[in-house]
């Protein structure tokens, strides 16, 4: 049996329960993919990441992040909790102020703030929605057609079809069928909050796809979402999304468009700091 540090880390928000947990295991270099799966798998939350030595000499660390139901190239939340737990464990990057990640992917930019962090959004691939597919997914939703303004195939890894509904009530009044949805797709939407509110849009992530019917918060999403949106004219290069109000969270994710490049970022708090023995 070996021993591992181990932290679960809530991401996208400053107040402790309030976010997206993560489940991070320090040193896992001697675990294998098997081991890593089946422990994903146990923690039963949305991911779980294990950190690894890095291969690519640019990198600060490896990241290799499982769902309970496989392992992703990348996603979000992992990378910002992730970078939290590595640290407050000890880890000093190699550049002040900047952290790079290696995964799935390659390496993942991360911007340090203060308490906040940020990485840069990886290479989007869109692809336009057949309308026959459109509708499967809004029959899932119980979603009018006229409530949908935008529909994209949006991919940075995990891939999302992604809507963009009328107003963030919309999104917020939503009452998935999530059996129907597992065969068809993860989906995104977001909807615009009035002007005077504190978050500009209200974003909801559908995963039944990989075992995860309503995802808390979901960085990989709304990175697919900011490119999405400010690329076509259709959201500001800053704003702050809310993202799990349905499930009693208050995820905050904060964007910015900065010279070309969407960074996506957000508070982590710990939780839990203990051994894994496996």
């Amino acid at each position: 049996m070996t021993r591992f540090s181990f932290a679960q880390v809530d991401v996208f928000t400053e107040v402790a329960l309030k976010g997206n947990p993560l489940a991070v295991v320090h040193g896992a270099d001697a675990l294998d993919d098997a081991q890593m799966q089946v422990f994903a798998r146990w923690t039963n939350l949305s991911e779980t990441t294990f950190l690894l030595q890095p291969s690519d000499p640019l990198a600060d660390y490896r990241v290799r992040i499982f769902t309970p139901g496989g392992e992703l190239p990348f996603a979000g939340h992992p990378t910002l909790g992730s970078c939290h737990a590595w640290l407050e464990a000890g880890g000093v990057p190699k550049t002040p102020g900047a952290v790079v990640q290696q995964c799935g992917v390659g390496r993942v930019d991360i911007r340090l703030d203060g308490e906040r962090a940020a990485f840069a959004a990886p290479p989007l691939r869109k692809e336009p929605v057949a309308e026959a597919e459109l509708s499967l997914v809004l029959a899932a939703l119980g979603l009018p057609r006229e409530q949908v303004l935008q529909a994209q195939w949006l991919d940075n890894g995990p891939r999302w079809l992604g809507l963009l509904l009328d107003r963030a009530a919309t999104v917020l009044a939503l009452e998935p069928d999530h059996a129907a949805l597992k065969g068809l797709a993860k989906v995104g939407v977001i909807g615009p909050h009035e002007e005077v509110a504190p978050c500009r849009f209200e974003v909801r992530g559908f995963a039944a796809t990989i075992g995860i019917p309503e995802d808390p918060v979901t960085g990989s999403l709304n990175a697919s979402l900011a490119q999405w949106l400010i690329g076509a004219g259709l959201a500001p290069a800053q704003y702050v999304a809310a993202q799990g109000t349905r499930l009693g969270r208050a995820g905050r994710v904060h964007i910015a468009q900065v010279d070309g490049r969407v960074w996506v970022g957000g508070h982590s708090v710990s939780c839990i700091r203990g051994e894994l023995a496996l």
